[in-house]
């Protein structure tokens, strides 16, 4: 699904982190993580939000296979998704907070757009 970026992990905990970063950015609306992890976890937030603007049993039973709480699918499916309705893609927005102090990675916030 996402991009080719390795995130110095293995290809399964690399796809639970995503995972639980993308489950966090639904339910709360804004995730802080470092910027390559921000551009991996905006890529599969906006895939998820395309299915949820589907609505079909199919399309929910896809977002439930990869988002880790069922409370946030249907959020996704109720509330998330009809506000983007009229929009074609570009659901999040990525900024940048500048170097983490301890090892002077580059931060950055993944927020919903409004």
């Amino acid at each position: 699904m996402p991009g080719t970026r390795k995130l110095g992990r293995t290809t399964a905990h690399r796809k639970a982190m995503l995972r639980g970063m993308v489950t966090y950015l639904l339910e709360h609306g804004q995730v802080e993580t470092t910027l390559t992890r921000a551009k991996e976890v905006r890529s599969v937030a906006e895939k998820m939000i395309t299915l949820g603007k589907k609505n079909t049993l199919a399309s929910r039973r896809m977002a439930l296979a990869y988002i880790t709480k069922e409370d946030v699918t249907k959020k996704l499916f109720d509330q998330i998704a009809p506000k983007y309705a009229d929009r074609n893609g570009g659901y999040t927005t990525i900024y940048r907070l500048g170097p983490r102090r301890g090892d002077a990675a580059e931060m950055a916030i993944v927020k919903l757009v409004d």
